[in-house]
């Protein structure tokens, strides 16, 4: 009974914590979707939201999320694969995870002085006989420097899968005349499949809220849901709408959470 009554106790700044910063936020989020710039209460900013333009902005984030995902997957499996079998394995990957310790600012800055019209890139362009190309402000920029910055939570849950593979059902495997590809797609990426959907969690829902790289690394010329929510609190001060863009986002999120996360709750 007194081991119930101090666990008890200890959840109370749990609970508090999660109810002032989490659920409060999401219900004043929810409340201002309902509110229009002039603060009366309507629908107006629901119905906005469903025309063309914020639809839209809606298809182009899901797609820039879609690709910095895709991108990091293809990238981020063989890289943990290879990391598996290599001697330090842990010092490489501490080596891969560093950069994650970097702010994200910094690292944009860094970008535009790479992909820059006077850039490290260019000149190295400019060498090699292609000449100096508009790499900055583009989609490809935007891309790239978001799988940079993302890889690195894409490949520690593949990591952490692939380390808890039991290698005796790789020797059975081997033993009954399978090859390496079919062993890697009927053995290892099944049992591997719950860290790629934790690393496809961490990398779209991110995604999908972005805005400080494509006003920096994209130039504005990439308009998503993040950009959108930015522009609504702090340029037009419709808190309204920039709410209700937010609810979507959240929905957007929780359902992603629930789909890629369903397998290993019913296990």
């Amino acid at each position: 009974m007194n081991n119930q009554h101090t666990r008890n106790f200890y959840i109370i700044p749990y609970v508090f914590w999660i109810a002032l910063f989490v659920v409060a936020p999401i219900i004043l989020v929810l409340y201002y979707s309902f509110v229009d710039i002039e603060g009366h209460i309507t629908l107006d900013n629901y119905v906005k939201f469903f025309t063309p333009v914020y639809l839209k902005m809606t298809v182009s984030s899901f797609w820039y999320a879609f690709l910095i995902t895709a991108f990091s997957l293809l990238i981020g499996y063989p890289t943990a694969y290879f990391l598996t079998k290599t001697k330090n394995k842990q010092l490489w990957l501490l080596l891969i995870i560093l950069p994650s310790w970097i702010n994200l600012l910094l690292k944009a800055y860094a970008f535009l002085g790479i992909f820059g019209a006077y850039g490290v890139t260019n000149s190295i362009l400019e060498i090699i006989g292609i000449g100096a190309k508009q790499i900055l402000f583009t989609d490809f920029s935007f891309v790239f420097v978001s799988v940079y910055i993302f890889i690195p939570f894409m490949i520690l849950p593949i990591f952490n899968a692939l380390e808890k593979l039991n290698p005796t059902l790789l020797d059975a495997s081997r033993d009954l005349g399978a090859s390496k590809w079919t062993t890697f797609r009927r053995v290892i990426f099944p049992l591997t499949l719950d860290g790629v959907k934790s690393g496809c969690q961490v990398v779209f829902i991110p995604a999908l809220s972005l805005f400080m790289l494509t006003r920096l690394i994209a130039g504005n010329r990439v308009i998503t849901l993040g950009t959108a929510i930015e522009q609504h609190f702090l340029v037009t001060q419709d808190w309204g709408m920039g709410s209700t863009i937010a609810v979507f986002l959240i929905l957007a999120m929780f359902i992603i959470m629930m789909v890629t996360g369903r397998k290993r709750r019913g296990q």
